[in-house]
């Protein structure tokens, strides 16, 4: 599978969790692509699409936590608006500037 096609999976693939949790994507189409780069990248590298915004420890029990969408999301982006690498959104957050 090609890069291209890795990110367009991914993409697609978070699309539909935040349709499914009532949220959408993160508005700026940039950041967001940062993001899916990321998730991408560490999928490739190490197996899993580890979130970009958080340190992998090397520990895989620990590091489970943070595989996406990590164990802190749906907190963070109830209280917060947005989950951490802000890909994630509620629908009635204030939009990234």
């Amino acid at each position: 599978m090609t890069e291209d096609e890795l990110e367009k999976e991914i993409l697609e693939w978070a699309k539909k969790y935040a349709q499914e949790h009532g949220w959408i994507l993160n508005p700026d189409e940039k950041k967001l692509d940062v993001v899916i780069r990321g998730l991408a990248r560490n999928r490739k590298k190490f197996g899993e699409s580890y979130c970009p915004c958080r340190l992998r420890t090397g520990d895989a029990e620990k590091d489970a936590l943070i595989i996406c969408p990590c164990v802190y999301h749906k907190d963070e982006v109830e209280n917060e608006g947005s989950c951490h690498c802000r890909l994630y959104f509620r629908t009635d957050a204030e939009e990234e500037k």
